[in-house]
């Protein structure tokens, strides 16, 4: 399993002191996205972080899928302030109005503004002195960034290596990345820009990076799309017969949050999944689990697509050039992986090709920092064209 120990499975998750605090599924959606991913439900007990109690946190991201989670751990944990620092106006209204609701609006400060923004981050350091930092802000979307690989470098290398800085010079005590598996022998610009994005992290030696892997039920992710799809009555697009991910659900993501948040374990730090999933095997138990909940069942089809622009038909926790260090928590392992020097003047040469909007020169300093990168045949067809006008 990836040269982790066989008895090592991210199933057997240490949850005595960690449950989650909100429904294991989408109320928007049918399905229990612990069920469809073969879990145990979680239980309701809220999730507690004792460290965390009389602190100063700042979590980027904070409305989003992880980084509301998180806030709401956050708070039930009785953190003194929590900065909550979201790009999307709509997002950062919901969760602090659902803070407010709670009686937390005292302790929460809204902050509406990017990771990019080294007056705005600067300011909120002098003035609110975080000294935990929860870095879930991050985009995403394999396909769109593709299409926007200036505005994937920006956000999650650059801010990413921004944010530490401040952080570092501000005596921040601890800094959590969550990172992603597409960051291993990346084929996609947004893998490429989060690997980055470690390296970043790897350069302060007490910070810490969560690589995690595909989270079910994420806004925008595979399963909602299929639910959204089987609603409909298909058919289920799947790109590939051979596609295959490593799946975990919020309520376990948050629990390992909560112990390298609680441990303060530094480097890059992996969880054991378990074993992958076909991804045309989850469309095939949605539906029958939709067809059970169904008076009559429906033949919904499976339709296979190609892979999109960026996409891998499966994904490695590390690469070759990395090794596993031991267990750092209970359910996260460090792994070794290599650094670059004078990273600060290829992060400085990266900001300069994004704001020439230079493609050619991005790629180029991209695959000098992450060797192992494979851009996309739609972004070098795009350099192509452009060198040929």
């Amino acid at each position: 399993m990836n040269g982790i120990d066989a008895n090592y499975n991210f199933s057997r998750v240490q949850t005595d002191s960690f449950h989650a605090p909100y429904p294991a599924q989408n109320p928007a959606s049918p399905f229990s996205w612990a069920e469809v991913v073969g879990r145990e439900p979680a239980t309701s007990d809220p999730i507690l972080i004792p460290s965390v109690a009389g602190q100063r946190v700042l979590v980027t991201g904070a409305g989003g899928f992880i980084g509301s989670a998180m806030v709401r751990v956050l708070a039930a944990s009785g953190a003194l302030q929590i900065i909550l620092l979201e790009i999307a106006e709509q997002q950062l209204f919901a969760i602090f109005n659902e803070l407010s609701q709670r009686g937390h609006a005292d302790r929460c400060i809204p902050i509406l503004g990017s990771v990019c923004d080294r007056a705005l981050l600067t300011a909120v350091f002098d003035e609110h002195h975080p000294e935990l930092v929860i870095h879930a802000a991050a985009l995403k979307h394999v396909p769109l960034m593709e299409r926007n690989p200036f505005a994937a470098v920006a956000a999650n290398s650059i801010g990413t290596w921004l944010l530490a800085q401040i952080a570092a010079e501000h005596r921040a005590r601890q800094m959590i990345l969550i990172s992603t598996d597409k960051a291993v022998a990346p084929h996609s610009i947004m893998g490429a820009s989060k690997r980055i994005a470690e390296l970043a992290m790897l350069a302060h030696p007490h910070f810490a990076t969560v690589r995690l892997v595909n989270v079910i039920g994420s806004p925008g992710s595979v399963a909602p799309l299929f639910a959204a799809q089987i609603a409909c009555g298909g058919p289920v697009t799947v790109t590939h017969p051979a596609a295959s991910r490593f799946f975990v659900t919020l309520d376990e993501v948050v629990a390992l949050l909560a112990q390298a948040i609680g441990d303060s374990p530094h480097g890059i730090l992996v969880p054991d999944p378990g074993d992958p999933i076909r991804i045309r095997d989850l469309a095939r138990r949605m539906i029958a689990l939709s067809a059970r909940r169904e008076t009559q069942s429906r033949n919904i089809p499976i339709v296979f697509t190609e892979p999109r622009p960026g996409d891998k038909l499966d994904e490695s926790l590390f690469s070759p050039s990395e090794h596993y260090a031991g267990a750092s928590t209970p359910d996260l392992r460090r792994v070794v992986s290599p650094t670059i020097p004078s990273l600060d003047d290829a992060i400085r040469a990266l900001e300069s090709a994004v704001a020439a909007r230079d493609l050619a020169l991005l790629l180029e300093l991209v695959e000098r920092l992450v060797p192992d990168y494979q851009p996309s045949p739609l972004l070098r067809d795009t350099v192509a064209e452009f060198a040929s006008r």
